[in-house]
């Protein structure tokens, strides 16, 4: 066993910190944190909750006269605070002048030799931007003078991502061919038109084709636009049947792909006509019996209630999951071919992949674990709008040359829970195609309220099978008692919707109606115990706070009982029945959860809850309302200031990098 944390300790008392910091700061640290502390007390700054000034107050008590302000070793972690702060609130990089400002805020008087030591200690890196200037003037004969760059800071890791991200854009775009032709293009729409037995809209029709055209496609939507979604996947699976590029569907989460697959139905299954009725095993849980022979409608979103667990028949996950890992396997028939040398292949050189058409949505993690490249020459994602950089540069780097990347997003949405606004970047640097998907005709209450709020309103919708409920509340504590109800009795007593299959999603973190405070109550009430790992027990439910093997960052599911091989690692059962490993760093209480934190992600229903410390903006009360295909309660106690902040707040500003490194590749 490992003597860092008892090292540290000792460091730490004699610094007059706290000794429980040592585990954390070991964690942040590596095995040498003892060291490192002994050197440079302010590497305290590693933990978000410690304040500069208590990392002073320590670096006093062990260096004496010798601790000043302008030290490069506290300017270079307060370079790193602040640009681990602008992380936090989903920018990518600081201006120069913006981080100057911070640092001389903190007692920095000259901030130049702080973030030379940052950039020297390799966490931090330096990026030059050029200003596009539109009245460049080449008259007489000389060009003008180059314009000083703008500088931008960033941690090394986002800002190698954002990096490759842009660069990777580019090549997907400068890579990519049609194909097929236009005339082609149109042809295989009217056949998946006849496959799925319903008439395809012009604009739909021309969105499949641009997908078909161009290298990047980014499709914009509304709230009202599953059909239209799931046409255009249909006509993208009759593509690469027919041309033999193959595809492969993701979403960012676990949740995602379970409400995507229920929306698509077989519409992935490119060949004979596939309207008719779904396979019994393909059902939704909690559906009514008769729901099974009513007609199809387009007014209305399926619900995302999971199929069958995984593994058994009629999972679509579990089938897309087997059907990707086999994408890169010889065809059998070809192989047997010239005495099992594959077609396109040689005697002694590698056989060429066999792409596929996926059965079904899977998860983004787990299309990447599938292998790099993603043997597919078209890979579509939905919910685009919660890819950070991190997630969309490793989506980018496992898409082979020429691949045509097709984005679903709702630019209504607020940008990911992580650093990074991809979807917005990209529609600003005009390098993508786009295109609309249109809406159904007459949209139901969630999609009515939806179209208010992205447009600056936040009315009162007319909800005759209340499919939206307002819940008014006079305190936050009152709210988090009224979701706590709702989530556990309410809406699977009135509804029929399990709770399993209701979410809460609060707007903040802290306060009496904050995730913090709804977690402890639904626990208290829905499963009960000691909290022995982490303070969760088997049947809680979980968020993942990071990616694994099987499970990315915010999938939520149940936690489970360790392996029955003895295994050290908790497992945790997501939707759709994949039961997997965890991590148990990356568990979170998940009964509630933030906007942020629900971003693409839907359940049949949804808890919003807005407690009176919400000072939220348009985005993020649309992406909170957003969450349900069939129910949505509103627990209300913000008061006037929530339709304020929908009206005023239209838009959440970041930093990013992500255009200027798009257009310069």
């Amino acid at each position: 066993m490992s003597d860092a944390p008892e090292r540290t300790r000792a460091v730490l008392a004699g610094m007059g910190a706290p000794e429980s910091l040592a585990g954390p700061l070991v964690g942040a640290l590596g095995p040498g944190a003892a060291e490192e502390l002994a050197e440079d007390p302010w590497r305290l700054l590693a933990l978000p909750s410690i304040t500069p000034d208590q990392a002073d107050y320590c670096a006093r008590r062990a260096l004496g006269g010798a601790a000043s302000p302008d030290d490069p070793r506290r300017g270079r972690a307060l370079v790193g605070r602040v640009l681990s702060a602008a992380v936090r609130e989903g920018s990518t990089a600081v201006e120069e002048r913006e981080l100057g400002r911070s640092l001389r805020s903190m007692r920095i008087s000259d901030p130049r030799p702080s973030i030379e030591a940052a950039l020297d200690d390799g966490a931090v890196m330096a990026f030059e931007v050029f200003p596009e200037d539109d009245e460049d003037d080449f008259t007489g004969g000389e060009a003008p003078e180059m314009p000083d760059p703008d500088r931008f800071f960033a941690p090394a890791r986002i800002g190698l991502a954002e990096q490759d991200l842009g660069e990777g854009i580019a090549r997907l775009v400068g890579t990519s061919e049609p194909i097929m032709d236009p005339t082609t293009a149109a042809e295989t729409v009217e056949a998946a038109a006849g496959r799925l037995g319903a008439e395809i809209p012009a604009e739909t029709a021309a969105a499949a084709v641009t997908a078909v055209m161009r290298g990047v496609t980014v499709l914009r939507h509304g709230a009202a636009s599953a059909e239209a979604l799931r046409q255009v996947l249909a006509c993208l699976a009759e593509t690469a049947a027919d041309s033999g590029v193959g595809l492969a569907v993701a979403c960012p989460t676990a949740q995602s792909a379970v409400y995507v697959n229920a929306v698509l139905g077989d519409a992935l299954r490119a060949g004979p006509a596939a309207g008719g009725p779904e396979p019994a095993a393909e059902e939704e849980d909690g559906a009514a019996p008769e729901a099974a022979e009513e007609e199809p409608s387009t007014e209305e979103e399926p619900s995302a209630e999971e199929p069958a667990p995984e593994g058994g028949p009629g999972d679509p996950v579990a089938e897309a999951a087997a059907a990707l890992a086999a994408l890169g396997e010889p065809a059998p028939a070809a192989a047997a071919q010239n005495g099992g040398v594959q077609d396109g292949g040689t005697q002694d050189g590698p056989a060429a992949a066999a792409p596929a058409v996926a059965s079904a949505a899977v998860p983004l993690g787990r299309l990447l674990e599938a292998g790099v490249p993603v043997p597919a020459g078209i890979v579509a994602v939905t919910d685009a709008m919660a890819l950070d950089v991190e997630r969309a540069a490793a989506l980018v780097e496992a898409c082979e040359d020429g691949t045509h990347l097709v984005l679903f997003a709702d630019p209504a949405e607020a940008p990911s829970a992580r650093p990074g606004q991809v979807v917005p970047d990209l529609l600003r640097s005009r390098l993508a195609a786009v295109a609309e998907l249109p809406a159904v005709p007459s949209a139901g209450p969630l999609e009515t309220l939806a179209a208010a709020v992205a447009g600056g309103d936040l009315p009162q919708v007319d909800a005759p099978g209340r499919e939206v409920v307002v819940v008014p509340a006079g305190s936050g504590a009152e709210a988090a008692h009224r979701a706590v109800q709702l989530l556990g009795d309410s809406i699977p007593r009135a509804l029929g919707i399990p709770a399993e299959h209701v979410q809460i999603v609060a707007a903040t973190r802290g306060g009496d109606a904050g995730t913090d405070a709804l977690n402890r109550a639904c626990k208290e009430r829905f499963n009960p115990g000691p909290g022995a790992l982490r303070g969760l027990d088997p049947g809680d439910r979980v968020l993942l706070g990071g990616d694994g093997p099987g499970y990315s960052a915010g999938d939520i599911g149940y936690l489970r009982a360790a392996a029955e091989d003895g295994g050290d690692r908790p497992r945790v059962e997501l939707p759709g029945g994949a039961s997997v490993p965890v991590d148990p760093a990356h568990l979170r209480p998940g009964w509630a959860v933030t906007v942020a934190a629900a971003h693409g992600s839907r359940w049949p229903a949804a808890v919003a809850v807005f407690g009176p410390e919400t000072r939220g903006s348009r985005p993020q009360v649309y992406t909170a309302l957003t969450r349900a295909t069939r129910h949505l309660s509103i627990v209300h106690a913000a008061g006037p200031d929530l339709a304020r902040a929908v009206a005023e707040r239209a838009s959440i500003t970041r930093t990013t990098r992500l255009v200027d490194v798009i257009r310069e590749s």
